[in-house]
């Protein structure tokens, strides 16, 4: 990606204000764009934080992000996933750096700071998009909640356990006795999805997960579906109500005999990936074998002739 012009473009720094690393890294972050020439934005919940002479503080809504090239997040997946709603209305490229644990969304380390600015001002990234998925829960054919999510949507329990029929393209798959229901994307599959027992899916493959979470059945193995299909849980009358979850972020109440539809969302979310930073480990593959530490000790790798 090349960019020519520095005077007209515009950044969007966010960072985890509960955190003093993230603070000291926003300012740093600020104070290297602005030094190079671009303009950047504060939102106003955070600027006093902050407290950069030389921003632009905006209110924390979507405009936020409008005509914003990038929006850099500092801290972990939590705050990405708030970021990106200010991002995806706008098509905005988030760009994470991990500030957090795992930070599986995150682009750089805390290590790569300097670098990621770096790659931003002078426009060494490349945007890929990130699957979504749109989501309706109705209860008696009245719409109860309308929103989307990155990562999933889980249908869990309040107190006790929830009865449910699950549902793929219009037909009945399944009835369980359980504590929830996960419907996620291929980057949702190693957040809520793994931890109830789901496939890790490679970012590109698309492709929708339903994973039932301890359920009381013979068939309750998590399942790969079509990104063409339509998923639904449907909690059953007579069986209590149970909470709807959009990224661990937004909640809402299910009543019972709720109907929750999940279907690939309209818009992606659109992350930007660096070039040449290299703890980012930029292969999947590589991701995933340092942010779970998985032993790879004694791989020779393809012999070549």
């Amino acid at each position: 990606m090349n960019r020519t012009s520095r005077g007209d473009r515009t950044v969007l720094v966010t960072a985890h204000t509960g955190r003093e690393a993230a603070v000291e890294s926003a300012r740093l972050v600020i104070t290297r764009l602005v030094d190079a020439g671009l303009t950047v934005r504060v939102l106003d919940t955070e600027a006093p934080e902050i407290g950069c002479a030389g921003v632009e503080v905006v209110p924390g809504d979507p405009s936020a992000a409008k005509d914003a090239e990038v929006l850099i997040v500092l801290g972990g997946d939590g705050s990405l996933l708030r970021s990106a709603e200010l991002a995806r209305p706008t098509g905005t490229p988030l760009l994470g750096v991990n500030l957090g644990h795992v930070g599986f969304l995150a682009e750089a380390e805390v290590a790569d700071l300097a670098s990621a600015v770096d790659g931003v001002v002078e426009g060494r990234y490349d945007v890929e998009e990130r699957m979504t998925i749109d989501v309706l829960a109705r209860q008696n054919g009245q719409v109860i909640a309308d929103t989307w999510a990155l990562n999933e949507v889980s249908v869990e329990k309040r107190d006790r356990m929830l009865e449910v029929v699950a549902e793929i393209d219009g037909r009945p798959l399944s009835r369980w006795g359980c504590d929830g229901v996960i419907c996620a994307t291929p980057t949702g599959s190693t957040a809520y999805a793994f931890s109830a027992g789901g496939p890790v899916v490679w970012p590109e493959v698309e492709a929708l997960l339903l994973v039932p979470i301890s359920a009381h059945a013979l068939f309750a193995r998590p399942l790969v579906v079509s990104p063409r299909s339509a998923m639904a849980v449907e909690i059953l009358p007579d069986t209590p109500g149970g909470v709807l979850w959009c990224d661990g972020r937004r909640r809402f109440d299910l009543p019972s005999g709720s109907r929750v539809e999940v279907r690939r969302g309209s818009e992606p979310v659109r992350l930007a990936r660096l070039h040449g930073v290299e703890s980012t480990g930029a292969p999947f593959t590589d991701r995933l074998v340092a942010k779970f530490e998985l032993p790879v000790q004694g791989w020779r790798g393809r012999v070549r002739p």
